[in-house]
């Protein structure tokens, strides 16, 4: 199927999430799907999406960010796939730039884009002003503006399928979440593909939806076991690719 699998993992939240299917449906003019993974929501978030009549899968549990990806990546039917945070607005023309900075050249395996919240790269240099302004700048006649980096985060992930078939899933021991896009990328690079920054591409991220709600011990203690994680497996520091 040439098309894109948009696949949005969920727990709660359910105003950021309708928001955002709203945003990928008003400035999505090219042929995609949804499939929301929903981590056990109690706040009404699936009866919305059945009036909404979005595709969804739901756990009985909240089994985390990587876990729910992986549910939605077995599912996908598109020629390439993306991962999207539900806390996120798409804006005019981002699947356009994405997809075509995407398959500009074989070796290119994911691209993201610039945001306002963000780490490294993808956090983009001036404040936040507002949303029309950083589209008119970001999103218009700034086409082509690719920069290679060496990792992308997961709040909007757009790859190719062959990378999928070649790689496999998100590695579920990262769960509840963090650094498992981190891994993604350095495992997609070892297989040869390039990672790059769409900078042609804003879009707006209120950032930390569902972590947020947890402590800040709670959330660094979370970082730190994934890091740790990280370094154990592959003998690096991901910080050393910020």
């Amino acid at each position: 199927m040439n098309s894109t699998s948009i696949i949005i993992p969920s727990f709660n939240e359910k105003q950021l999430l309708l928001d955002c299917i709203y945003s990928i449906r008003e400035h999505t003019r090219i042929p995609y799907e949804i499939i929301v993974v929903d981590n056990a929501s109690t706040d009404g978030t699936l009866d919305a999406l059945i009036r909404e009549q979005v595709p969804f899968v739901s756990f009985s549990e909240n089994k985390g960010f990587p876990a729910a990806c992986n549910a939605g990546m077995k599912l996908a039917r598109g020629s390439s796939v993306l991962l999207l945070n539900n806390d996120v607005l798409l804006t005019p023309n981002w699947l356009d730039h994405m997809l075509t900075c995407l398959y500009s050249r074989h070796d290119i395996g994911i691209v993201g884009p610039m945001t306002n919240y963000a780490s490294g790269n993808q956090q983009m240099k001036e404040p936040y002003t507002n949303l029309p302004d950083m589209i008119l700048k970001y999103n218009v006649g700034n086409k082509g503006k690719y920069k290679e980096v060496q990792r992308l985060i997961g709040f909007c992930f757009l790859f190719k399928r062959e990378v999928m078939d070649k790689i496999g899933y998100l590695d579920e021991q990262f769960s509840p979440g963090h650094y498992e896009d981190d891994d993604y990328c350095y495992r997609a690079r070892k297989a040869g593909y390039k990672l790059m920054l769409t900078e042609d591409t804003f879009i707006f991220h209120h950032g930390s939806a569902s972590f947020g709600k947890k402590s800040e011990s709670q959330l660094q203690a979370i970082v730190e076991r994934s890091r740790k994680i990280f370094i154990e497996k592959w003998g690096v520091d991901p910080q050393a690719f910020l």
